[in-house]
């Protein structure tokens, strides 16, 4: 059987980062590390270029940060899935590079199995949100970001055309937990949760999971905990 292998590319300003998960990676079997950036406008063309399924973003790069071009790689409309480096996990600029649509973040003292891990969660179409550090940064930041939410106001309390099954979907994707574990605590088949995850974004108009994630805390559908 033949192993799918997962393309990334790595965005960093910091040579040696770059090519220490470069090592990290290619030591996988199922990943390949088929390029570097090394700044958010260098990244936009490599990806433009290589076409790869993942991208390891670096937040804070000269010329174009990690924001902008995470913002620009989701609006070209590609395959590939941004996974935001940070070195804090309260980094207020890890909200913000989730809104512009990056699927994921991790911190970069990640071990080698949570680098290989987060990579292949999120090349699968899985947003990486850790419960008890997502959780929280999406909570607090939310509240003092100044770009606009993904909620109105005025239209908090509504959730478009959602059954109750769906918005329970809803609420357990920004709780981190995958399909596999929704599956388990409502009781249903994998399959039947996958179809209500694709529902629910395509009836709010969202992107991702990531974004059905900032969606509920901004609805307060999910409140801190």
């Amino acid at each position: 059987m033949t192993i799918r292998t997962i393309r990334v590319l790595i965005a960093d300003d910091q040579m040696m980062v770059r090519e220490g998960f470069s090592v990290l990676l290619g030591a996988m079997p199922d990943i390949e590390v088929v390029g570097e950036a090394v700044n958010g406008r260098d990244a936009v063309e490599r990806v433009r270029e290589l076409a790869p399924d993942v991208v390891l973003m670096d937040i804070r790069m000269p010329e174009m940060n990690g924001i902008e071009a995470t913002r620009a790689i989701v609006a070209a409309d590609g395959a590939a899935k941004v996974l935001v480096l940070t070195t804090f996990d309260l980094d207020e600029y890890v909200y913000q590079a989730l809104r512009a649509g990056a699927s994921g973040f991790l911190l970069k003292d990640a071990s080698a199995r949570q680098l290989a891990d987060g990579v292949r969660v999120v090349a699968a179409g899985e947003a990486l949100l850790a419960p008890s550090v997502t959780k929280r940064l999406i909570t607090e930041f939310s509240k003092l970001s100044e770009a606009p939410r993904l909620v109105p106001a005025a239209q908090q309390g509504t959730y478009g055309d959602l059954t109750e099954r769906e918005t329970e979907v809803l609420v357990l994707i920004a709780q981190g937990l995958s399909n596999g574990e929704i599956a388990e605590r409502l009781v249903v088949a994998e399959s039947t949760i996958k179809t209500h995850v694709s529902r629910v974004l395509v009836k709010l108009g969202l992107r991702d999971r990531t974004q059905a994630a900032v969606f509920a805390y901004e609805a307060r559908l999910v409140r801190p905990g």
